[in-house]
C-alpha cells in the first residue's frame, strides 16, 4: 500500500524585489521630470548673456517670452499684449506675491521688451527679472 503524504497547500508569496525596481524606476523617472519642469514653462529663445545673472527657480513665478518677431507668450501660449495685461491681473489677484520672468530673445526689439514690462507694471506686479544665460567659462 502507498503511503501519500498529504501534502499542504503552498501559499502565496509577494516577491518584492521586482516591486524595488519598479519603485526606483519610478523615483528617477519623477526627478528627472521635476527638474525639466523650470525650463519647460517658458519658450525657447535665444537669450542674451549676463555675467550677473542669477538662475530664478522659485514657486509662484509667472514666465513671460518674448521671440525675436515680438511674438508674447505666457507659460508657452501665445498671448495678446492686452490679455497679457488681463492675465497677470488675475493671476495677481490669486497670489499677491506673485513674480515674474521675462525670457527676452537676444534678437528681439527693445520697444518689444518695454511694452511687455509696461504691460507687468500695468497689472500691479513689481516683482519682475529677466533671464539671461550666464556666460561661458573659458
Amino acid at each position: 500500500m502507498h503511503s501519500r503524504r498529504r501534502r499542504g497547500r503552498k501559499r502565496a508569496r509577494i516577491e518584492i524585489i521586482p516591486l524595488i525596481d519598479i519603485m526606483f524606476f519610478l523615483l528617477a523617472s519623477f526627478m528627472l521630470v521635476s527638474l525639466n519642469l523650470a525650463s519647460a514653462r517658458s519658450v525657447r529663445v535665444n537669450l542674451p548673456v549676463a555675467q550677473t545673472g542669477d538662475p530664478e527657480n522659485k514657486p509662484d513665478t509667472i514666465s513671460i517670452s518674448v521671440d525675436s518677431t515680438g511674438g508674447v507668450f505666457l507659460d508657452k501660449h501665445p498671448i495678446g499684449r492686452n490679455e497679457l495685461q488681463a492675465e497677470l491681473a488675475r493671476r495677481r489677484a490669486l497670489s499677491p506675491k506673485v513674480r515674474v520672468l521675462v525670457s527676452g530673445d537676444n534678437d528681439a526689439r527693445h520697444g518689444y521688451m518695454v511694452a511687455v514690462l509696461d504691460r507687468v507694471r500695468a497689472a500691479g506686479i513689481q516683482t519682475v527679472a529677466f533671464e539671461t544665460k550666464p556666460v561661458a567659462a573659458p
